[in-house]
């Protein structure tokens, strides 16, 4: 069960942090396309800029082995940004190939979260 756990955590937390890195860098180069949908979304474009960073930031503390406070914090930002994401194309009537990528995303955060191994944890809780 134990290397299961494992295989489930790395692969989901390869994907998110691909997904995140790769969205954070377009982002910060604030491509036409992204700055479009910030504008759609009624989002300032200096936003794009705070966001990319700390996804990038997130991923490293998700993938570096120590700091498990940090870990936490970064989990929560990804759940943040995340939802914030689906939340705000649901309101605007976007269509579901819209709300379908941050979606992916929240679920990879989610379960990346969940199978963290106890190392990566700040404390061991049994559900």
């Amino acid at each position: 069960m134990e290397k299961r756990n494992r295989i489930i955590y790395w692969i989901f937390t390869a994907w998110l942090a691909l997904g995140m890195t790769s969205t954070g860098i377009v982002q910060l180069m604030q491509v036409k396309e992204e700055a479009d949908m910030f504008a759609h979304l009624g989002y300032p474009a200096y936003l794009m800029t705070m966001i990319g960073a700390w996804k990038i930031l997130g991923v490293v503390a998700v993938l570096m082995p120590i700091f498990p406070l940090l870990k936490e914090w970064a989990y929560a930002g990804f759940f943040f940004c995340m939802s914030g994401a689906i939340v705000s194309h649901m309101a605007l009537g976007d269509p579901i190939g819209e709300v379908a990528p941050p979606l992916l995303l929240l679920v990879l955060t989610i379960i990346s979260w969940y199978f963290r191994p106890a190392s990566r944890r700040m404390m061991t809780v049994q559900l």
